[in-house]
């Protein structure tokens, strides 16, 4: 119930509860102590009144007591005292009557202070009993004092203790809530700041948090900070994603309108038949834009590398392979492809990982040029790092146009492709926490795809094991070997 309260509530609780049981301890304790001293207090003053009537007793022959003595017995520690003396020979010398039994008389020592409670005339009193050895009026030998009072005055002294012990402790607890309640008011000031500065962001307003806060929360706020950053970069990112995918897809479209109207106007089936065909092309292109857009938002998207299980590149090598030699032996090139005898673990998306080395294969078939003739995918590790090789011995990219080979859309040289083919590699790896680079092969163009290795620890090494297991443990690849 307590995570439902406020935070000023909930500090308040947490403050005060201890401090409330710390208080029934005192106040235990208290009581307790006050017992204690309350007896030992009783004790005392009875014990002193009993040797003053003693005194007395021997001084005046059991017929006079003196002033401080009954005082003493008029209020001793605020209460009625009662006494009782009688004689060696059993005779009564003073005092009351009848003084109380002691309840347990094998407990008394002759030559000692014997305290005992008892009851006398229906009520509970403290009594203390000793003998003294003295002569009155020519009787020598053992006098017997007793001296009790009622029990009620002990118990009065207790609770006057507890009630003041109370009121001292009650006054400290309201105290402390009080100035704990209002403490933390002030002390929570600066989040209800930070509050009121995060109610202010919105989607158009993502900016930093820069308000003085408490080094408590200087973390939360840096990562909330970090957070409104990477929204930030995300919703800008998305926001030109769709301006570029609106003004790219704008022409196919009013290419495949136009060529559609085109066919219906066509006069005789030949030009209707000729027509059909630029428009399957067309829309085959706009579909081809579409699919890489898509791709591509998928790729942006991507959940953390570390939700996904360990993923064997050579695997996926071995399973795109027949593809992959399909298409470069189409234009007109041989395939060779190789692994390292480890298995290479990465976290990545396998299908998006499938079609980044695709795109990097596509590229490499329609931009190498007419001294196309081979291609080589290569696979290893290195220093903590699978690393994917894509070359080609083509014409290449001049190394200033790196970039814009790197940017969405953007073309070294008109073609008919989308322009995304190396931005989706690019993005494909970095969301992997890797990188994509480009370097001269000369001649040709070389791709790297670098991955960080997963650690085949705790619950991946039942995926280590049987990626390692799937795949022979060759350099080279079989039926992956050159082909042309």
């Amino acid at each position: 119930m307590i995570n439902g309260l406020s935070l000023r509530s909930r500090l308040t609780a947490i403050i005060l509860v201890p401090l409330m049981v710390v208080v029934g301890c005192l106040s235990a304790w208290a009581l307790r102590d006050a017992r204690v001293q309350a007896a030992d207090r009783f004790d005392r003053s009875l014990l002193i009144t009993a040797l003053g009537i003693s005194r007395d007793t021997a001084f005046s022959g059991g017929n006079a007591l003196s002033k401080e003595t009954r005082d003493l017995l008029r209020n001793t520690s605020g209460g009625r005292v009662f006494y009782h003396v009688y004689a060696p020979d059993g005779v009564f010398v003073t005092g009351y009557a009848t003084p109380p039994p002691n309840p347990n008389p094998r407990t008394e020592d002759a030559e000692a202070y014997n305290f005992y409670n008892a009851v006398y005339w229906e009520k509970d009193v403290r009594a203390v009993r000793f003998t003294d050895t003295m002569t009155i009026d020519r009787v020598s030998g053992p006098f017997t004092f007793t001296v009790w009072q009622h029990t009620s005055v002990r118990d009065g002294f207790v609770t006057n203790m507890l009630r003041r012990t109370g009121v001292v402790l009650i006054t400290i607890l309201v105290s402390v809530a009080l100035i704990v309640w209002f403490g933390i008011k002030l002390g929570l000031a600066p989040l209800v700041d930070l509050e009121d500065a995060i109610q202010k962001r919105s989607v158009e307003d993502l900016s930093h948090i820069r308000r003085p806060i408490p080094s408590e929360v200087q973390g939360i706020v840096s990562r909330l900070n970090s957070l409104f950053g990477e929204l930030r970069s995300a919703l800008q990112s998305r926001e030109e994603m769709i301006s570029n995918a609106a003004h790219q897809l704008r022409n196919p479209i009013a290419g495949i309108v136009a060529l559609a109207e085109a066919v219906r106007s066509a006069k005789s089936l030949a030009d209707s038949s000729t027509r059909s065909e630029d428009l399957l092309i067309a829309a085959r292109h706009a579909s081809s834009l579409t699919n890489d857009l898509l791709t591509l938002e998928r790729a942006q998207s991507v959940r953390t590398p570390q939700n996904y299980a360990p993923l064997d590149l050579g695997r996926v090598l071995d399973k795109i392979g027949d593809t992959i030699r399909s298409r470069v032996q189409a234009a007109g090139a041989t395939a060779r492809m190789s692994a390292a005898a480890a298995p290479c673990l990465v976290r990545v998306d396998q299908t998006l990982l499938e079609e980044a080395i695709h795109n990097l294969v596509g590229n490499a078939c329609a931009h190498a040029g007419p001294g196309f003739s081979r291609l080589a995918i290569t696979l290893d590790a290195e220093d903590g790092r699978a690393i994917l090789t894509v070359s080609d011995n083509g014409k290449g990219i001049a190394e200033s146009d790196y970039a814009a080979a790197l940017e969405r859309f953007s073309q070294v040289e008109p073609s008919t492709g989308s322009g995304l083919g190396l931005p989706i590699a690019k993005v494909v790896a970095e969301r992997a926490g890797g990188r994509l680079v480009l370097s001269p092969a000369r001649p040709g163009l070389k791709v790297t795809l670098e991955f960080p290795l997963a650690d085949a620890v705790a619950g991946d090494t039942e995926t280590a094991a049987l990626s390692a297991g799937s795949r022979p443990q060759k350099a080279v690849e079989p039926g992956l070997a050159s082909t042309g």
